[in-house]
């Protein structure tokens, strides 16, 4: 039995009228009938370059809603990349995990010669369910890969990325550079939060931690002196910056009402539950840094290793986070507008 590739002419009539609303190029999805694979490459703007994403690997109870994540997510890359002011577009691919994986290498294969038709269009790299071996063995396949093992562990560039975005905010609301003594608390710490944890505390920051993985709360609490919070908690506590880190779409109506902090400044992705959240958000004066923005560090280290870029540069395009983020509080206050409609209008104009 061999592959079958369907492009997007197959999709529904719903399915082109977002692509048209949403400014995307292309839809693409295959299956391997002996491997298994069911694979969905989205690639929503080529026009500042090939467009880069990662590959994420998890089960989705239909066809449908991995379709819409990757829309959602390649949309976004879109812009990541372009406020990080990368020549790159964005794209994003989603594998379809089965429920008993027989051949992960084998699977993996197939997915590279679906990245090696696309012909270059769309980059791919590690995202949530894939891992660094993942990469490796498409890039047998394909040159299309921007994150192998020789490449590094992008978390520690979206951890710092991050910090210089929390530093921004703090340099914008309390108009100080210092962070010594000030209370942050990190919603899930895991790669990125625990390292985004340490650069806080190494700077003097008190912290407040939380996640369902008991021993990554322990690790803070023994290593940071960091407190440990419950889950559904964490959000709602007297702090100054409440870092989400875990999950998306925690700010939300149930949550935006308990918080107290000024700030809110964490890597996790998709964090508005709604786009009007933003506006919520901004009406009872909470500053947002708006998560593709703050979050891109590990983008500028794939892209930057993909473009064989130096490491000063990709440090550079890193540090530019503390810039963009503060620009974005300037010019949200001085327009009346959301953090998070001033960067999508920064993307937006640098998408044209």
């Amino acid at each position: 039995m061999g592959v079958t590739e369907i492009h997007a002419a197959t999709a529904t009539l719903d399915i082109f009228h977002r692509l048209e609303k949403e400014g995307f190029g292309e839809l693409h999805l295959k299956v391997d009938s002996t491997t298994g694979l069911h694979a969905i490459v989205a690639i929503h703007s080529t026009k500042r370059g090939p467009a880069l994403g990662g590959c994420r690997f998890i089960h989705y109870d239909s066809s449908e809603e991995a379709i819409v994540d990757a829309l959602r997510l390649a949309k976004g890359m879109s812009y990541k990349a372009a406020v990080s002011n990368l020549p790159l577009g964005g794209g994003k691919a989603v594998i379809m995990k089965p429920l008993h994986l027989n051949n992960r290498p084998g699977l993996f294969k197939a997915f590279g010669r679906f990245v090696q038709d696309l012909g270059g269009r769309y980059i791919t790299a590690l995202d949530s369910g894939t891992v660094l071996d993942d990469m490796d063995i498409i890039s047998e396949i394909t040159p299309y890969v921007a994150s192998k093992t020789n490449d590094g562990d992008p978390s520690p560039y979206t951890a710092q990325g991050t910090f210089r975005g929390l530093q921004a905010t703090v340099k914008y609301h309390f108009k100080k550079e210092n962070l010594n003594g000030l209370h942050v608390a990190i919603q899930g710490v895991g790669a990125v939060g625990y390292l985004l944890a340490r650069h806080l505390h190494e700077v003097g920051a008190t912290l407040s931690v939380s996640d369902i993985d008991k021993d990554a709360v322990l690790r803070c609490q023994q290593e940071f002196g960091a407190t440990i919070v419950e889950p559904h908690q964490i959000h709602a506590i007297d702090c100054d910056v409440l870092a989400p880190c875990a999950l998306g779409a925690t700010l939300n109506d149930d949550t935006i009402p308990a918080i107290k902090a000024k700030i809110i400044a964490g890597c996790a992705n998709n964090q508005l539950a709604r786009e009007h959240h933003g506006q919520v958000l901004r009406d009872r004066h909470i500053i947002y840094a708006p998560d593709y923005v703050i979050n891109a560090g590990g983008l500028i280290h794939a892209a930057t290793r993909y473009l064989h870029l130096s490491d000063d540069k990709a440090a550079q395009h890193i540090e530019g986070i503390y810039d963009i983020i503060y620009t974005i509080c300037e010019r949200a206050d001085k327009l009346n507008q959301p953090t998070s409609v001033i960067a999508n209008h920064i993307a937006e104009e640098r998408l044209k």
